[in-house]
């Protein structure tokens, strides 16, 4: 059961706040159960999250999270990010942009909710494609400390520190965060914990 303050909390958040309310009001009322995780607001379908309203510097959004299976016949779902597989996103500028493509978020919605009917599952193919960069793979040839506590963490946490290694251009800056990273990677972090 979700803590009403902490919704309260985010609804009153300093930007957004119309937004986000008429975006919670269409989750709502297409059936889904609110719930706030990661310090958003988040919408399930018999307990699997389904949808999250963002709020972002430029933009407010909402996301769908296997909304890579979702038909998107006109291209409108976003892509947040270079590595993301599942979440697509539709993004907002204003309450009327919002108000303007209510049936569009009702349709999405509805689709993201047929998909956890139906048992959609998305393949994270990426996962299994990793290039460990060859600052990582001397750094754990090196030390066996890092190499041991970098096999324990999760598939998600490992993809993660690659990835945040792997996007550095230059091998200095590379080798930089990994020796930075090894104390969080020994207490079993992903890269972007605390």
């Amino acid at each position: 059961m979700t803590d009403d303050t902490e919704v309260e909390d985010l609804l009153n958040q300093e930007n957004w706040q119309d937004e986000r309310r008429k975006l919670r009001d269409i989750l709502l009322d297409s059936g889904l159960e609110e719930r706030v995780k990661w310090g958003k607001l988040c919408y399930a379908w018999d307990d699997s999250n389904v949808a999250i309203i963002y709020g972002m510097k430029n933009s407010c959004a909402v996301g769908f999270f296997k909304g890579s299976l979702l038909e998107d016949e006109d291209g409108v779902l976003v892509q947040p990010g270079k590595h993301s597989q599942a979440m697509r996103r539709l993004h907002f500028e204003s309450l009327d942009e919002i108000e303007d493509s209510e049936d569009m978020i009702r349709r999405f919605t509805q689709r993201a909710i047929q998909a956890e009917k139906d048992g959609l599952e998305v393949e994270f193919t990426e996962k299994d494609n990793l290039d460990y960069p060859d600052e990582l793979l001397d750094a754990l040839d090196d030390d066996p400390e890092l190499t041991e506590a970098f096999k324990e963490l999760t598939p998600g946490r490992q993809r993660g520190w690659v990835l945040h290694f792997s996007d550095a251009k230059q091998s200095e800056t590379r080798a930089r965060r990994i020796d930075k990273a090894r104390s969080k990677i020994i207490a079993g972090k992903g890269w972007n914990e605390r």
